[in-house]
């Protein structure tokens, strides 16, 4: 079996960049399918890998492997003309913590550079304990789709988000940096296990950093009932990236 998932963009279409999709506890790659269909349809390539293993008891050995796979993810996307930049790096609850924790790192490996980061629901301290699977779905999302995704994905693991967050692995994502990266952070305002109050701390101390806020959107926040909207504040996210931060769209005058 494949160790990745990849969503190509349209045939004829120069590829616009890079993205590399980490998945958080309990998810599998197909769980970023329609994610992954929607980024390449703009043109982008994508790739999922599988949600890291963050052992607590060896976390730096952990993240150590985290970053040598994703650079040979990222090395396997290579055309005719190498990788095509930019590379971002797209992460979903632990994995969004633990590619924060990466980008401020400076022995990443050689293939590893990534452009610019999204960090999607990145969970505070606070433990999920829904108890049955309606529970944790309900702390998940709301859409019909997703829920039927979840529970019809046999490699889903039911209870994961009732696994505690690796102890240190949320003050390394807060506190290592990003190394200057540019950097999306999104958050539901109905997720129960974000920790609005230290994003907004973290996006206002952190230079290029913007925290977005979905409204009615839980933890799943990249598939949620809002998708379609998350996935075009990524795309924005991307464009502008590819304008030297400048948004390609500035609103001049609106009364709505």
């Amino acid at each position: 079996m494949t160790e990745y998932t990849d969503h190509h963009g349209p045939v004829g279409l120069r590829v616009r960049g890079t993205i590399v999709v980490v998945p958080g506890r309990g998810e599998t790659r197909a769980t970023y399918t329609r994610l992954g269909r929607r980024l390449a349809a703009d043109a982008y390539r994508v790739r999922v890998v599988d949600a890291p293993e963050l052992r607590p008891d060896d976390l730096d050995a952990s993240l150590d492997r985290l970053a040598t796979g994703l650079a040979d993810a990222v090395a396997g996307t290579a055309g005719d003309e190498g990788v095509t930049d930019p590379v971002v790096l797209v992460g979903a609850d632990t994995g969004a913590l633990a590619v924060a924790a990466l980008l401020g790192r400076a022995d990443l490996p050689p293939g590893l550079r990534p452009a610019a980061a999204v960090l999607a629901g990145p969970p505070g301290d606070r433990a999920a304990t829904p108890g049955t699977w309606d529970g944790e779905l309900a702390v998940r999302t709301a859409c019909p789709a997703h829920r039927g995704a979840l529970t019809d994905d046999a490699g889903v693991r039911r209870g994961a988000l009732g696994t505690p967050v690796p102890p240190g692995l949320t003050a390394r994502a807060r506190h290592d940096g990003t190394g200057g990266l540019p950097v999306l952070l999104l958050v539901g305002d109905a997720d129960p296990l974000a920790d609005r109050a230290a994003l907004a701390r973290t996006a206002a101390a952190r230079p290029r950093t913007r925290l977005s806020v979905v409204r009615g959107a839980h933890h799943d926040v990249l598939n949620d009932l809002q998708h379609r909207s998350v996935a075009a504040e990524v795309v924005t996210f991307l464009e502008t990236l590819r304008n030297a931060l400048v948004p390609v769209v500035a609103v001049e005058s609106s009364t709505w």
